[in-house]
């Protein structure tokens, strides 16, 4: 008898109404919000008494009440998961919000382009160094300083710089641009917030000590969306490949980032202390390398390959196949 009723409680009462409510979903949601408004209405003081009596008791008890958000970050990755297998989302808006999510968690130093890679004008440069340096990087931007990085002046753009092609006079102190600066540890959004409040897209960003580390633009947190957009140049030459024996050239300018999208790892140690395969890979030998160094982690082997000066340049990666030390 109490497990026919059980069986008929879960079947009747449960199982079945819930199948029809997601057969018809919009049409009996329709159907019922206005009664379920009206008795929400009119059970909200017996809920209010229950609660406050409820919160009452815990506090006399010492128990502190956490209020929960009604929905999680991984309950959003599941429902899109979910939506992907019915044909709501597409693979790629999947990716986008996944992106996004990470992006809350990114700052500025991740994402922006290192002190040693930045291209600038020094006022004191003739117009011919000047229209060289141009056309050698072919960037729209140029923070422009005097002797040194550190000293800078202001950004100039290349199209206030036309009169070095037609009459071969630069004057970059009248065509500079006020510079904006970021912390290097401001988080992505913060830096987004303003370049759209400014109206200028490119800031450099600095240390604690107001050292100039790296320069960050609209599109570098843009690309962290909707993924790389390489250039001509970058198609010609990637920062990570993979061979045909399976291992990967990667260069040492690689992000944290996709380093571990490539090889599927969660975390990195000590990861929030560099940005790039050569930070992690300085940290983990606790020196500046020479071409032939190699080490193991995480079923890695790890292998030096070019260095360009002290910058390590490129490494070779492949599965680990015996314990080797530095």
């Amino acid at each position: 008898m109490i497990l026919g009723i059980t069986y008929l409680s879960l079947v009747v009462g449960e199982i079945v109404p819930k199948r029809l409510a997601l057969h018809n979903s919009e049409r009996i949601a329709c159907a019922v919000a206005a009664p379920m408004r009206i008795l929400s209405v009119i059970a909200s003081p017996v809920v209010y008494l229950v609660s406050s009596s409820t919160d009452l008791v815990l506090r006399m008890l010492g128990v502190k009440h956490y209020a929960e958000p009604p929905v999680t970050e991984e309950e959003i990755k599941i429902m899109i998961e979910q939506g992907i297998e019915v044909g709501t989302f597409e693979i790629a808006e999947r990716d986008m919000v996944e992106h996004v999510f990470r992006l809350g968690d990114l700052r500025a130093g991740a994402l922006m382009t290192p002190r040693t890679e930045i291209v600038w004008l020094d006022v004191n440069e003739s117009p011919e160094e000047i229209r060289r340096k141009i056309v050698d990087s072919g960037h729209s931007r140029y923070p422009v300083c005097q002797s040194s990085l550190d000293n800078i002046l202001g950004m100039v753009k290349v199209k206030d710089l036309l009169d070095i092609n037609i009459t071969g006079k630069a004057d970059l102190k009248t065509s500079l641009r006020r510079t904006l600066f970021v912390p290097e540890n401001a988080r992505a959004f913060k830096a987004l917030e303003l370049f759209k409040q400014s109206g200028v897209h490119i800031a450099l960003v600095v240390d604690e000590y107001g050292s100039i580390q790296g320069l960050i633009t609209l599109n570098d947190i843009m690309e962290e969306v909707v993924g790389e957009v390489p250039t001509v140049e970058e198609l010609a030459e990637p920062r990570a490949v993979q061979r045909e024996d399976g291992s990967w050239l990667l260069d040492g300018m690689l992000s944290v980032d996709e380093f571990k999208e490539i090889f599927h790892i969660r975390k990195l140690p000590g990861e929030s202390s560099y940005q790039t395969l050569a930070g992690f890979i300085l940290m983990q030998i606790g020196r500046i390398p020479s071409v032939g160094n190699h080490f193991e982690w995480g079923g890695l082997r790890f292998e030096i390959v070019d260095m360009d000066g002290n910058r390590l340049d490129k490494v070779l990666v492949m599965p680990a196949s015996n314990p080797l030390k530095v």
